[in-house]
């Protein structure tokens, strides 16, 4: 799954200080080899060069909770 800037998605990365948050993708980059990767904004800071692979969709109720 793709994401676009303005989705609200949750990072799962455990060398990550932002694992589990949800953020929002604030900027998407596509190398030269065709792989994408975003930069995710979240309150406290932002998490750059994040692999798809890391990322799922934020549930439409995670924007209440914050």
């Amino acid at each position: 799954m793709s994401f676009e800037e303005d989705d609200r998605v949750v990072l799962h990365d455990e060398h990550s200080e932002f694992d589990g948050e949800t953020g929002t993708v604030s900027q998407t980059m596509e190398s030269m080899f065709g792989d994408v990767t975003y930069t995710i904004s979240f309150d406290d800071g932002q998490e750059a060069g994040v692999p798809e692979d890391d990322l799922e969709a934020a549930a439409a109720d995670d924007a209440d909770d914050e």
